[in-house]
């Protein structure tokens, strides 16, 4: 699953918060109750519905603006890179929406992940049941990138992303106005894209490594172990943090615990390489506009359609655990 999004039109965003901390004169995740979740049935007594357990901070050597860009464009390149062998990434929509107090970009995608998650939940899953459908609203510089929903299990499970990036070096605490009986749950995780050993083996490259790469056309990198604290003194360079905060429901008897370990595990392990390859391949998005990477979306649109059904599965997996 990807990170994806639009991004808002110039002197856009989100107006006001509501009762639940969400932003916007309309509350987009929230009925006139504001009840965040749909009626469900009844719950297993051993587990509530609703975890929200990781919050991720991700600083970065561009500025909020450039992110938009580079952002856009990544999600553009990593989506080819993990489509093939009839698995991947299928853009269903992706187009400007607007709401009172919001406007974005709004898109719909299915991800066709079969050999893309653990080998217990392969075994379990009915024939076509791994078919995940990602419903994003981009109001950039808030971004609710994930509405993850499966066909198979409906209301039992989904998985959200809410992003704020924000001018900063990941300094704020809870920028998702979480109330204090949820945000004592939340574990927060400090991203360096430059600290080799939060990479695995098996997703290391070296021409995604922030530590070697060095931009020709910004001078940025490469960053070295005490980058952070480095760029926090040059008024040179510009600086950014992605709040990433991932909210999990899965309801199914004896594997809530073990999935949504799981689940946590992969979207670290995603932030972590998006986010390294996003700053290696600075020098191919730094000067793009918006309507150039409009251009290259409705490209890839295309382009995953026919390589989706070539070839071998291609990109990140779960392997066996």
């Amino acid at each position: 699953m990807l990170p994806g999004g639009g991004a808002q039109l110039a002197g856009q965003g989100r107006a006001g918060r509501c009762g639940a901390g969400h932003y916007g004169s309309l509350c987009l995740w929230c009925p006139p109750a504001c009840l965040c979740l749909p009626s469900a049935g009844p719950s297993p007594p051993v587990r509530s519905d609703l975890h929200v357990s990781l919050r991720s901070r991700v600083v970065l050597p561009c500025s909020v603006e450039e992110y938009q860009v580079g952002q856009l464009f990544s999600v553009a390149e990593a989506s080819k890179n993990n489509t093939g062998g009839g698995e991947g990434i299928e853009v269903l929509t992706n187009e400007p929406y607007q709401r009172p107090g919001e406007a974005g970009q709004y898109t719909h995608k299915i991800y066709h992940l079969q050999s893309k998650v653990p080998s217990f939940v392969k075994m379990l899953a009915p024939e076509g049941s791994l078919v995940f459908h990602e419903k994003a609203w981009n109001a950039y510089p808030y971004c609710r990138t994930s509405e993850h929903r499966n066909e198979y299990m409906k209301d039992d499970f989904f998985i959200k992303i809410e992003t704020w990036h924000k001018p900063d070096l990941g300094t704020q605490d809870n920028v998702h106005c979480l109330d204090a009986e949820m945000w004592k749950d939340v574990e927060v995780i400090h991203i360096d894209i430059a600290d080799r050993t939060q990479v695995s083996e098996e997703d290391y490259k070296p021409d995604e490594d922030p530590a070697i790469f060095t931009s020709v056309k910004t001078g940025r990198g490469p960053l070295g172990p005490d980058w952070k604290r480095e760029l926090a003194s040059n008024k040179d360079c510009p600086h950014m943090c992605a709040y990433k905060l991932v909210t999990v429901k899965f309801r199914w008897w004896g594997l809530q615990g073990r999935v949504e370990k799981f689940i946590h595990k992969q979207e670290r392990r995603l932030f972590t390489n998006f986010h390294r390859q996003l700053f290696c391949w600075l020098d191919k998005w730094v000067d793009l506009s918006m309507a150039d990477i409009r251009r290259m979306e409705d490209e890839t649109q295309k382009e995953l359609d026919e390589i989706r059904q070539k070839g071998t599965v291609r990109g990140m997996t779960a392997g066996d655990e």
